[in-house]
């Protein structure tokens, strides 16, 4: 299957940079103890910016499958969907105003079910945050759009999480 996709990079069918068709992403909205766990991107789009733990569905896999691999593999938590927070696309332009990036992403609300927070090397760094504090991290176009639609829904949820 490797070979299979390494072709389909090569002709640019599922390049993440200038793509010809949208992209599937999932992400996991993790809460605990009142804080919600960020990821710090290390690589584009976003790198450098703060987010929720996630990526992209890989061919014939569930996108609820792809929500748990991605979150093991980025943080170390096995995790396990408690609902379906939002489902959106997420367009960057370049400078000519040509698509540069085109997500369709899949948030999942999670609950932790083992695992401890380690970070892969494709992440420079993960913290758990207090839900009041999120918007003053340098937060990703698509994550701050995502966290200020369901900002007061995220904060019931955090609070129902508090120990």
């Amino acid at each position: 299957m490797r070979v299979l996709l390494f072709k389909e990079e090569k002709l640019g069918v599922s390049s993440r940079e200038y793509p010809t068709r949208p992209l599937v992403g999932t992400g996991a909205l993790i809460l605990q103890d009142g804080k919600l766990l960020l990821i710090r991107r290390g690589a584009q789009p976003g790198q450098g910016k703060w987010s929720i733990p996630g990526g992209l569905v890989e061919l014939g896999e569930n996108v609820q499958d792809a929500m748990v691999r991605e979150t093991k593999e980025e943080v170390g938590l096995d995790v396990e969907a408690v609902k379906l927070m939002d489902v959106f696309d997420s367009v960057t332009l370049d400078d000519q105003g040509r698509i540069q990036y085109h997500f369709v992403v899949v948030n999942f609300l999670v609950r932790v079910v083992g695992g401890t927070v380690r970070t892969a090397s494709d992440i420079l760094e993960a913290r758990w945050v207090r839900v009041e504090e999120v918007e003053k991290f340098t937060l990703t176009d698509s994550f701050r759009r995502f966290f200020e639609k369901h900002r007061d829904r995220i904060r019931e949820l955090a609070l129902l999480r508090e120990k």
